[in-house]
């Protein structure tokens, strides 16, 4: 494939369009399994989903969790994506009791993303108790440890897999409220050691503000700032509900938009004219796989700004756009020549030039327009079609038919 123009993004070779592979920074695979099984019940909350997911997590083993995540890379890979950060939180028996293999669940998601040919960072994340002064409830056993153990499955994770270039690890604390301010210092030490990357999620909702209020009286970020979590390793994951002191706090560090996931779960949205003016940096991310189209995550950075301010061209162009969707810095890794063909002749794209072309594809491509995909020199996709598609997907049926 040919160099993209340093100009632009895209560029035209023949009967195709040329790009980097595409990245999604925050998944849960095993979610899925979910869609279009909690849209409907009576209006609702992202706490009232939250419980949906429990249930359905509950009955998770690493045969299903493999075959979940399989189908979910490989509809990621179909939509131009070359490389997944998985946020991972499932990791032992439904009631707390690690597997023999205390790192099976994480191997089978990483299978999972290797056998479909894309690479994966895999954020072993520490899920430590339900919130402040909150019991564990029953669906949450199997996510919950300390973070000893978490550090130490990482590092088997990163042994296991030291011979695969396309697999990297780094440490998750999951959110203020699932985790320790002592264990936020701990895990942020070991990745700043180990040169991991450490995503957390952080203001996603407004509970979550509130009770680090009652808890530490400081917001997330600051917390997190007093912590030292916020090094050049650390990725926020939504940002949604900040104060201007914290998005002050972000300048210059890694925020991660999950768009359709957070319009799904009625989260809100985030003020990124006023992240980026403090030169915050953006990735995107597919989270609970409510869609699983790069270019529709990487639109709804621009075109959800325009509704919340009213206004036209609010916060990035769609050069930018592919830019920050392409990088795989956010997961520990350099850019690498992993690339997409797009067809050149999709409806989506007639009447573009070059002059046009990386907001075409910005604002109007989809899935439909990948034609190859390309990771570590190999073929992904070809032609439109991945191998083995069928039976990928057939026994995601079967799983998801065996859990609901």
């Amino acid at each position: 494939m040919a160099e993209p123009e340093p100009d632009r993004v895209a560029t035209r070779v023949g009967e195709h369009i040329v790009l980097p592979g595409m990245v999604s920074a925050h998944s849960h695979a095993f979610q899925r399994g979910l869609r279009g099984r909690t849209q409907r019940g009576g209006r609702g909350t992202f706490w009232s989903w939250r419980g949906l997911m429990y249930r359905f997590a509950n009955g998770i083993d690493p045969d299903s969790i493999y075959a979940l995540s399989r189908h979910a890379y490989a509809e990621l890979a179909l939509h131009g994506v070359t490389h997944v950060g998985e946020f991972h939180y499932v990791h032992h028996q439904p009631d707390g009791t690690p597997y023999a293999d205390r790192i099976a669940m994480a191997d089978a998601v990483i299978r999972a993303a290797r056998d479909v040919g894309i690479r994966i960072t895999l954020l072993r994340v520490l899920y430590e108790r339900a919130g402040w002064g909150r019991a564990i409830e029953d669906g949450q056993r199997r996510f919950c440890d300390g973070a000893d153990d978490a550090i130490r499955d990482a590092d088997a994770l990163e042994s296991r897999w030291a011979d695969d270039a396309c697999v990297n690890v780094g440490l998750a604390p999951h959110s203020v409220r699932a985790v320790s301010a002592d264990s936020l210092k701990a895990l942020a030490r070991e990745a700043s050691r180990r040169e991991w990357p450490l995503h957390i999620h952080v203001g996603e909702q407004r509970r979550e503000v509130q009770e680090c209020l009652a808890e530490h009286g400081c917001r997330p970020v600051e917390l997190l700032a007093e912590q030292g979590v916020l090094s050049e390793r650390f990725v926020g994951v939504h940002a949604t509900h900040l104060s201007p002191s914290e998005i002050s706090l972000l300048a210059e560090r890694w925020v991660c938009v999950c768009r359709t996931t957070e319009r799904d779960l009625g989260d809100g949205s985030p003020d990124l004219a006023a992240l980026r003016a403090r030169s915050a940096r953006f990735c995107v991310g597919v989270d609970s796989h409510a869609r699983s189209d790069p270019f529709e995550e990487l639109r709804a950075l621009e075109l959800d700004e325009r509704v919340r301010t009213e206004a036209r061209n609010a916060f990035a162009n769609g050069t930018e756009l592919l830019r920050w969707g392409s990088d795989p810095t956010p997961l520990g890794t350099a850019r690498s020549t992993d690339a997409i063909e797009l067809d050149a002749h999709d409806p989506t794209l007639a009447g573009s030039d070059d002059d046009t072309l990386d907001d075409a594809i910005a604002f109007g491509a989809g899935g439909r327009t990948v034609r190859q995909v390309v990771v570590d020199g190999k073929p992904v996709v070809d032609g439109g079609v991945l191998p083995d598609r069928d039976a990928i997907r057939v026994a995601f049926d079967h799983a998801v038919r065996e859990l609901a």
